[in-house]
C-alpha cells in the first residue's frame, strides 16, 4: 500500500474533490496517541490532510472517523480522515519544555501582578528576583506580566516595590499543562473530535 500512493495521486485529490464547498486546508485530521488521547492539547496535535492521507497509506494509523469528504485520484478513492490514532505508542516528555508559551499557558495568560489577561502579544514575563540580583531564568523565578507591570516593577524586589505575584511560580508537570491546555480550544474544532478531546473530564450531573 505504501508503494501505491504518489504524488501524482494527491494532486489528483485534490483536483478531484467530489466537494469544492470546503477546502481541503480545512480538513485536518486529530492525531491520537494509542492509548486516545491527543499527542498535544496546545497546539493541538493535527496533521494537514494530505500527511494525514499519507500516513493512512503507511499503514502506521488506523482512521476511527471520517469527513463526509470523498477525494479520488485515477487509481484511488477515499474519505478523509478527521480522527486517526497511532499504532505504536510515543511516550510523553517527563518534563514540560521551559519556554516563554509554557508560562503562559502555566498562568493562564494572567499577568501575576495586576491579574488581568491578555493576548500573548501583549505579555511578557517577568524575574521574580530580577536578574541583576542574583535572579535565574528558571521556572521558579520566572511570571507571566503584561509589559505596563514589568515596566512598573523594573529591578525592585517584591517586597521594596509592593508587587507579589498572585502565586509563586513553580515548574509544571506536562500534565498539568496538557490538562490547561484543554481549555483554549483551537478556532477550528471539528465535531468528530470532541468526544477524544475531552473524553475523560468529568460529566455534569
Amino acid at each position: 500500500m505504501i508503494a501505491e500512493l504518489t504524488a501524482n495521486d494527491l494532486r489528483e485529490f485534490e483536483q478531484f474533490s467530489y466537494d469544492t464547498h470546503t477546502p481541503l486546508e480545512q480538513c485536518p485530521a486529530l492525531v491520537l496517541n494509542a492509548d486516545f488521547r491527543p499527542l498535544s492539547y496546545l497546539p493541538l496535535s493535527l496533521l494537514s490532510w494530505q500527511e494525514a492521507v499519507k500516513a493512512v497509506f503507511r499503514e502506521s494509523v488506523t482512521v476511527i472517523s471520517e469527513y463526509n469528504r470523498i477525494v479520488r485520484s485515477s487509481r484511488h478513492e477515499m474519505k478523509l480522515p478527521s480522527v486517526i490514532v497511532l499504532k505504536e505508542y510515543i511516550p510523553a516528555a517527563r518534563k514540560a519544555a521551559f519556554t516563554r508559551f509554557n508560562v503562559f499557558l502555566r498562568d493562564g495568560w494572567q499577568c501575576q501582578y495586576c491579574g488581568d489577561c491578555f493576548k500573548s502579544n501583549e505579555l511578557t514575563f517577568d524575574h521574580v528576583l530580577p536578574k541583576s540580583r542574583g535572579g535565574k531564568t528558571t521556572w521558579s523565578n520566572i511570571v507571566t506580566a503584561c509589559q505596563a507591570c514589568n515596566t512598573k516593577k523594573g529591578h525592585a524586589l517584591t517586597k521594596t516595590c509592593g508587587m507579589s505575584p498572585l502565586q509563586e511560580p513553580y515548574e509544571p508537570s506536562i500534565y498539568e499543562l496538557q490538562d490547561k491546555g484543554r481549555k483554549y480550544p483551537p478556532n477550528f474544532l471539528h465535531q468528530s473530535w470532541r468526544d477524544y478531546l475531552y473524553w475523560d473530564a468529568e460529566l455534569d450531573e
